[in-house]
């Protein structure tokens, strides 16, 4: 203990030293001052201080993906806050973890993988209202149904239950507070509980008869927008955190760059695994999806012969192809960390084909996927996902999240690893008979080109 504590003192005292270094004085002149910005160590950061050393986008998407798992209630705008931090430590508690305020690479893969899968459960996307040019967040899952006249759309589930409307008007000189004044009693019998009111923006939120209702609006000179959601109590844990998304979603007047998935790619890379010596390739479904025609790099076209909705798997088919090493699918060991073995696009690698591995960390969030994190380069997605030994444990595949945030923000990438048995079930529902005895993950890696319209 003595010479451990020795040892500390003269590090410190070492490291003081050298940060106040200077050049020898030359006699006849006045020493130079040397200021030093002391540094703190991440492990001393406070999780505030982690937050704000994030990226922006890094930010918006874990608010976005807080709010959508129900443990983030405030608006979405990347800002670093006590809430926030808040909602990270009740997110940890909610899992069995230790409530730090930091989340570790295997909680944040959860994290996202979980805000995913809630956004895919109500159909989450970005729309365009046709009459006003307002941008929001729709669950289409939820109101599947649409009507559109003059004065905005209306999307309603089958029966009622959930109820979105952006309705537009004009209004002579309406101010935030007005328009607050007006909604508060129209229709009759609204019950506020909730009132904020900004120069730019209004919110409202209470009931209305036996529906919760939530009132965001705003306007533009004598242009006025106001996005109404409204819900039966009933559907409240489903429906409140889909509000939270829609509130910070909303862009009454926007310009400029606007939010939605991303185009479709005249020209997609991926990667493929050859899984039998006849010509058959486990591909990305997204990748290989609406294409013209689908290349598998030096052998030639190849067809897509089925497709698993549900995991985003295809099947592929070359003819003819002679040298194929087939990957053995023989399950693996699925621990916290995999290899992952592909081929990045080649507009990121210099126009090069070489096939490369990353490292990645695992948190499982179904009995069939787990998130991936981080996420691997583009092109890597279909990649196989390899243990420790060097056998197969899953098929990694990238997906673009829809960050519940401002208008202007970008799909973010996350990543999922689809396991070796759902692999295995779907070849087999489709008669592919996988007769790969290699672990050479290099060797049968191809390079897939979609190309579309």
């Amino acid at each position: 203990m003595r010479s451990m504590l020795a040892a500390t003192l003269m590090l410190a005292s070492a490291t003081g030293a050298g940060a106040q270094m200077t050049a020898p004085q030359v006699p006849g002149t006045k020493p130079k001052v040397v200021q030093t910005v002391p540094i703190k160590p991440p492990a001393l950061q406070t999780p505030s201080e982690t937050a704000d050393a994030m990226a922006q986008a890094e930010r918006l998407s874990l608010q976005s993906d807080l709010a959508w798992v129900g443990q983030y209630n405030g608006a979405i705008t990347g800002d670093v806050s006590s809430r926030m931090v808040d909602a990270i430590k009740e997110y940890q508690k909610a899992k069995g973890g230790k409530p730090t305020g930091v989340l570790n690479p295997q909680e944040r893969a959860a994290l996202a993988e979980t805000a995913r899968r809630k956004q895919d459960s109500v159909g989450w996307k970005i729309v365009t209202e046709m009459t006003s040019g307002a941008r929001l967040g729709i669950p289409s899952k939820l109101v599947p149904n649409q009507a559109t006249d003059a004065n905005g759309s209306k999307w309603t589930s089958p029966t009622g239950t959930v109820q979105v409307l952006l309705s537009r008007r004009k209004e002579a000189n309406p101010t935030t507070a007005k328009l607050a004044e007006a909604e508060k009693k129209e229709p009759a019998g609204r019950k506020v509980d909730y009132t904020v009111v900004k120069p730019d923006f209004f919110v409202l939120s209470g009931l209305q008869g036996l529906k919760k209702f939530y009132v965001r609006g705003t306007s533009r000179g004598d242009e006025v927008r106001i996005m109404t959601i409204l819900y039966d109590q009933a559907m409240e844990n489903t429906v409140e955190p889909v509000v939270i998304a829609m509130s910070s979603a909303f862009n009454a007047f926007p310009a400029g760059p606007q939010a939605g998935p991303a185009p479709r790619k005249t020209v997609e890379y991926g990667t493929g695994i050859v899984v039998s010596d006849d010509g058959a390739i486990l591909a990305d479904r997204l990748v290989t999806d609406s294409c013209l025609a689908i290349t598998i790099g030096g052998y030639g076209n190849a067809d897509r012969l089925a497709e698993d909705k549900d995991h985003d798997l295809a099947l592929l088919h070359i003819y003819g192809a002679r040298g194929l090493k087939p990957l053995s699918l023989a399950g693996g060991v699925v621990k916290t960390s995999v290899d992952v073995i592909g081929i990045a696009d080649p507009q990121g690698q210099g126009g090069a084909a070489a096939v490369s591995s990353v490292k990645g960390a695992l948190a499982p969030v179904t009995t069939s996927d787990s998130a991936l994190s981080p996420p691997p380069a583009v092109g890597f997605s279909g990649s196989p996902a390899m243990d420790g030994q060097s056998k197969f444990v899953g098929i990694a595949l990238l997906k673009p999240a829809m960050v519940a945030g401002p208008a202007t923000t970008l799909p973010v990438a996350q990543a999922v690893m689809v396991s070796a048995e759902t692999v295995r079930d779907f070849l087999k529902a489709n008669g592919v008979t996988a007769n790969g005895t290699s672990n050479d993950a290099k060797a049968a890696v191809v390079r897939v080109i979609c190309v579309r319209k």
